[in-house]
């Protein structure tokens, strides 16, 4: 009987501050030992590339955030015999919105009209003549903080006022397609797995649910889906992500990578298909199917969080998915994909920019964007988010959020009265690298009843002196019964009531 060929050593691509994409349990049933690597910023290139090594590491399967992407553009090169998934070819669309547009210029994928200038002047020059509104992006660094980094702008003052304020180089300006909602779209070997509309709030611009838009997955149009294809296959991605315009009958990409927001139970498939493709067959091809979005719709967001690793067989298709089921060029199969080439990198000469920077070469302040969370808008006086009471909103400030673990986050939080933070490591996807990014950030309330002088006193709003004299009227007339009672001590009126009610609970006895 021959002897099985040995599978490929798998390796799990892991950086400091960057929330994990995939786990180990997303390869389920993987028979050999599945490595880790974590890279630790700032030159610790050579040490990387000797722990893969020393691993006997075949196959290192992670996305790069932006700010590192030209150096593992050179680890990669370093390390000619492994291969990386997805390629460094594969996530030049990750690194920056600049990156997307050369992405869909090199492969005349449909996008909005999009100008890049590097010049401040040739900029300003434009925002004179341009029609609005516009869309205004932050190309470069690190992304996922809920679209505050879009801006919707609908005249040359209000455009020349941001760029004033923000400052964002390149400026990134792109023609506004008329939207209430967009689609996502998020495939697996080319074929699309899940899709959705994500429909902005009432009185909305941008149509990111974490800002008070939803989703939806009903009725999600075929043109979506097939620029989708056409855009992961052009990427040669073995997993992939759009967002998809759609006005006038017409189709756009706004945003696609390897790098987005994937339901736990998406990852598991994404973990089975590269298990089939490493393994040349030997674990099975999965078959997920097409337009099971509608099903995925009606089930509990907390119960899928649970089924972590769902596995379908051939399927009588529902109603949303037999108009496609009679495919007779199999066009919507899962396949294996090309094998990148640095040629599929496009060319950005044109752009007159300075060469890209490597890591080591970064502004300080970008690093420690990667590593401690950009400053955000909106956010308390105190910068601090109460856990008490917690919006979407707010969790998706969180350096590295995606929505589905914001989503679960908020659940607990809403269904808990936790102790500790190190409690939200019962929740998939948060470890405890990602917690210490997040401590400074997440707090809870503090009790008036229990908290002293030097707790009391750390919220802003009320400062040492407040606090003194809440300590002593609690001692002297006995536990708050409710927030209104702290009225009663001197100085603290009905404005600065409003201002730390968000910042203080009233725990009664026996309440714990």
């Amino acid at each position: 009987m021959p002897k099985k060929r040995k599978l490929p050593k798998i390796g799990l691509l892991y950086l400091d501050y960057v929330l994990r994409f995939f786990d180990r349990s997303n390869f389920k049933g993987w028979p050999e030992k599945i490595e880790t690597v974590v890279y630790h910023w700032k030159n610790d290139k050579e040490r990387f590339i000797e722990e893969v090594k020393r691993k006997k590491i075949d196959i290192l399967v992670g996305n790069i955030p932006a700010t590192a992407y030209e150096t593992f553009r050179e680890i990669a090169a370093a390390l000619p015999h492994v291969r990386f998934v997805p390629s460094l070819e594969t996530q030049f669309a990750n690194k920056s919105k600049e990156n997307v547009t050369l992405f869909c210029e090199k492969h005349n994928l449909s996008h909005p009209e999009t100008h890049i200038f590097y010049d401040r002047d040739e900029g300003y020059a434009y925002l004179e003549k341009c029609d609005y509104p516009v869309i205004v992006k932050r190309s470069y660094g690190p992304s996922n903080y809920g679209g505050y980094y879009v801006h919707k702008v609908k005249s040359k003052e209000e455009a020349k006022k941001l760029f004033d304020e923000k400052r964002y180089m390149p400026m990134y300006i792109q023609e506004c397609i008329p939207l209430r909602a967009d689609i996502r779209v998020m495939l697996v070997g080319h074929k699309p797995a899940c899709a959705f509309w994500r429909v902005a709030g009432e009185d909305m611009d941008l149509t990111n649910t974490s800002q008070g838009g939803y989703m939806t997955y009903e009725g999600v149009p075929m043109g979506a889906l097939e620029l989708a294809v056409e855009a992961s296959k052009a990427a040669k991605a073995e997993y992939w992500a759009c967002d998809i315009a759609e006005h006038d009958g017409k189709y756009y990409i706004l945003e696609c990578a390897t790098a987005f927001a994937a339901f736990p139970y998406f990852r598991d498939w994404i973990g089975a298909y590269l298990m089939w493709d490493f393994s040349e067959g030997r674990f099975p091809k999965p078959h997920i199917p097409l337009y099971n979005w509608e099903e995925l719709g009606k089930i509990n967001p907390s119960l899928l969080r649970t089924m972590r690793h769902i596995e379908f067989g051939r399927y009588i298709p529902s109603t949303d998915g037999a108009y496609y089921v009679d495919d007779k060029e199999g066009r919507w199969e899962i396949e294996l994909t090309e094998e990148s080439v640095p040629e599929d990198i496009p060319d950005d000469s044109h752009l007159h920019r300075a060469p890209l920077k490597k890591e080591e070469e970064i502004p300080e302040i970008i690093l420690e964007e990667a590593k401690k969370g950009a400053a955000i808008h909106d956010m308390p006086e105190d910068g601090g988010i109460s856990l008490q009471g917690v919006t979407l909103t707010e969790l998706m400030t969180l350096h590295g959020m995606e929505e589905e673990i914001a989503v679960a986050v908020a659940d607990y939080l809403h269904s808990h009265e936790i102790g500790s933070l190190d409690e939200l490591l019962e929740l998939e996807g948060i470890d405890r690298q990602t917690l210490k990014v997040w401590a400074e950030a997440l707090r809870d309330r503090v009790d008036v009843n229990r908290a002293g002088v030097k707790e009391l006193a750390k919220i802003k709003p009320i400062g040492k002196k407040l606090a003194e004299k809440i300590v002593e009227f609690r001692k002297k007339y006995g536990p708050f019964k409710r927030l209104e009672d702290l009225l009663g001590v001197k100085g603290l009126g009905k404005k600065r009531l409003a201002k730390i009610r968000d910042h203080i609970l009233v725990k009664k006895e026996g309440n714990d």
